[in-house]
């Protein structure tokens, strides 16, 4: 039955999706659902595996870099 389904069909889908979901929802649905799948998977195979966080490790904020510039006090420039 999952065989019948071709590019045009998968393309269908998609366009629907964004009708209903909007393109800024549905980047935050398609984590969810792999996040979910990779939980599932977790739980049937008995793996556990260490997720590592891109937003710990992203670039600092500007009012941090603000806040650090200014306790380093004024430069000179000659």
């Amino acid at each position: 039955m999952l065989g019948d389904i071709g590019p045009l069909e998968i393309g269908i889908v998609l366009v629907i999706a964004l009708l209903v979901f909007g393109p800024k929802k549905l980047p935050e649905l398609g984590n969810g659902l792999g996040r979910g799948m990779r939980e599932f998977k977790e739980t049937v195979t008995g793996e556990k595996r260490e997720a590592v966080e891109v937003s710990a490790v992203a670039a600092p904020k500007p009012e941090d870099t603000a806040a650090t510039v200014a306790e380093a006090g004024p430069t000179r420039t000659s």
